[in-house]
């Protein structure tokens, strides 16, 4: 996973606490939700580019 690709998935999971957050504080469940979508697709995005990272090693293909 490149550097680019980290920050990205890092934003978007701040992003996503953020609204969060907001939807907690205003009462307001869909944005709330929207947050934790947000934040679940960074994980996931986190997680396959390690997985890929990891398989390139593997494979001599850093």
């Amino acid at each position: 996973m490149s550097m680019d690709e980290k920050f990205e998935a890092k934003a978007e999971d701040l992003g996503g606490k953020a609204k969060e957050a907001a939807g907690r504080l205003s009462g307001d469940e869909r944005l709330q939700a929207e947050g934790k979508t947000d934040q679940a697709k960074a994980a996931v995005k986190d997680a396959v580019g390690d997985a890929v990272a990891k398989l390139r090693g593997a494979l001599g293909k850093d």
